[in-house]
């Protein structure tokens, strides 16, 4: 399946809520009923206070025979552009950072699949607190003739870290999965774990470049975005992963995240395949929430 054409199933629910009012921006004259209806919308979808207020305020005030492309240009300039978007180089650490349930193991897996084309991959389960975690990575680790290294019987993450990177030095790897524990940002221990990762990092393998990446279920709304908010009130967050995108979610909360925290969301989980990880696009993303691929 092309990568528009996941990205088009994932957004289903948004597009759906939106469908309606799109339809009356067309064929109607403007007035407060259809504008309301179309706040509502844009609202229940999770594109966030922001940008909707800027939408209805600009349809409101101006006069066009085009109004869904004053709704297009909006949410574009709410999201990054492709130059904005920073990439995963070689010679990089890569920590998946989040709460429990937001699957981060098989993301893990997802972008070690993605990444594999181009670079040479190692993973490192860190995830001492979950036995299921490190059984997990195992087993995607054999299927895609990665290497990992991971410790079910730790207790501690750094030191798993630590034998995790220097075994990927030794196999001159290029970019370094971590699988981290779930935690929330209220766990001051977990939270200095993290930070004790990080130093770890920092003092013994200066030669890597630290990107951390936030996953968050998309299937949670505006909670996905207090995550995100408090996550990067104590942690250096580079980029998000929206996973659980399977349709059902409501996707414009990558609008609100941009627009707020300035992190750009990379990727969207959009399954439960190896394949299922797909780049994040804003054109593209923006079309298949306003249905023009249809």
């Amino acid at each position: 399946m092309k990568i528009r054409t996941k990205l088009f199933n994932a957004l289903n629910k948004t597009r759906s809520s939106l469908k309606e009012p799109l339809k009356g921006l067309k064929r109607k004259k403007l007035d407060e009923t259809l504008l309301l209806s179309l706040e509502e919308s844009l609202i229940s979808s999770d594109v966030g206070i922001v940008t909707t207020d800027m939408i209805i305020d600009k349809l409101s005030k101006t006069r066009t025979d085009n109004p869904e492309n004053i709704v297009k240009n909006i949410l574009l300039e709410h999201l990054p552009t492709q130059d904005d978007m920073p990439a995963i180089q070689s010679k990089s650490i890569v920590l998946l950072i989040g709460v429990n349930g937001t699957g981060k193991t098989t993301t893990t897996a997802k972008l070690a699949n993605y990444l594999n084309k181009d670079h040479k991959i190692f993973m490192v389960g860190a995830d001492t607190y979950r036995a299921a975690a490190a059984a997990q990575l195992e087993k995607w680790s054999e299927r895609l003739s990665i290497k990992l290294v991971c410790n079910a019987q730790s207790n501690d993450p750094s030191a798993v870290l630590f034998d995790g990177l220097k075994s990927a030095q030794k196999n001159n790897s290029d970019i370094i999965i971590v699988d981290t524990a779930g935690r929330l940002h209220t766990y001051k221990n977990l939270m200095a774990e993290l930070e004790k990762m990080v130093r770890l990092v920092n003092r013994h393998f200066p030669q890597f470049n630290l990107f951390s990446i936030l996953t968050i279920d998309a299937g949670l709304g505006q909670n996905s975005l207090i995550q995100a908010r408090e996550f990067t009130k104590m942690f250096k967050v580079d980029g998000i992963i929206l996973t659980k995108m399977d349709g059902t979610a409501r996707g414009g909360i990558a609008l609100p995240i941009y627009e707020e925290l300035g992190i750009p969301v990379l990727f969207l989980g959009v399954g439960e395949k190896l394949e299922d990880l797909i780049p994040f696009n804003a054109e593209d993303y923006v079309k298949s929430i306003l249905g023009e691929d249809e």
